[in-house]
């Protein structure tokens, strides 16, 4: 029997990136799959090759979590998984516009953007989720997806830092909250840092020069590689399954090493 047998799970930000990578290995493991984004071709596509479902949600929006939940439990009968992947940086536009993310220079506009995608979005999914996996789910299991940067601070992306800080410590309520609650629903943070997805793109460049500056951001890394999505999607399977109930409120670091401490050695 595969891992995730009979699950229905649902992976926001799945377009690309690790949402895409998650969503696979959940197809793999036998799980039943909605792809969801606010990509809607980049979805869709991501979808059909899956053979999963697809279903457009904007994660900042209360209504369309509502509207999603209802098509899911009409259409499945319960939610077993969602993992809230959807996010953004704030960087996106940053080298072309010029547009400054550190704390003195950054907008108040550009700050609420942020906050509304990665930590609104994961809010409600939450919310609505815990609605949903009150329906007769066995083994509930929600999956945030926080960051490196949830942890240390990033004078050059204060709001997403923040966020993701917020997405780490919401993950810890939520899962009190359950256990109090006597629901058989699990809460877990998976920390990645630099991993090898669309989003780096712009900044790693082409040609001769990309090697290089691949190794520059890697730098400080013990390991000194960029982490894959598949190794992302691996730990989240294993959040996903019934491997390990008793796991909740965790934060797992997928960051080669990075939390650990320095692998440099010291100097005299």
């Amino acid at each position: 029997m595969k891992r995730l047998e009979h699950k229905v799970a649902l992976v926001t930000g799945a377009a690309r990136g690790i949402g895409a990578a998650i969503a696979q290995a959940f197809v793999a493991e036998g799980a039943f799959v909605i792809v969801s984004d606010i990509d809607e071709s980049g979805g869709r596509a991501t979808a059909d090759s899956l053979g999963a479902a697809w279903l457009k949600l904007d994660v900042r929006e209360e209504l369309t979590w509502i509207g999603t939940m209802a098509r899911v439990l009409d259409s499945h009968g319960r939610l077993d998984v969602l993992v809230n992947n959807a996010g953004i940086s704030g960087l996106e536009d940053a080298a072309r516009s010029g547009t400054r993310h550190d704390p003195e220079h950054a907008a108040l506009a550009d700050w609420h953007a942020v906050m509304r995608t990665n930590l609104d979005g994961v809010f409600l999914g939450c919310k609505h989720a815990l609605r949903a996996m009150r329906r007769g789910t066995p083994a509930g299991s929600i999956i945030n997806i926080a960051s490196r940067s949830g942890r240390v601070g990033v004078p050059a992306a204060v709001a997403y830092a923040a966020s993701k800080a917020a997405v780490v410590n919401h993950t810890r309520s939520v899962a009190l909250y359950c256990a109090e609650q006597g629901l058989p629903v699990r809460c877990n943070a998976i920390l990645p840092a630099a991993v090898l997805t669309p989003m780096w793109e712009p900044l790693l460049g082409q040609g001769a020069q990309r090697e290089a500056n691949m190794a520059a951001m890697v730098a400080d890394t013990p390991l000194r590689r960029f982490a894959q999505p598949a190794e992302v999607a691996a730990l989240a399977v294993l959040l996903a399954s019934d491997e390990c109930l008793t796991m909740t409120g965790s934060e797992l670091h997928v960051d080669g090493g990075l939390m650990a401490g320095s692998a440099a050695l010291p100097r005299p």
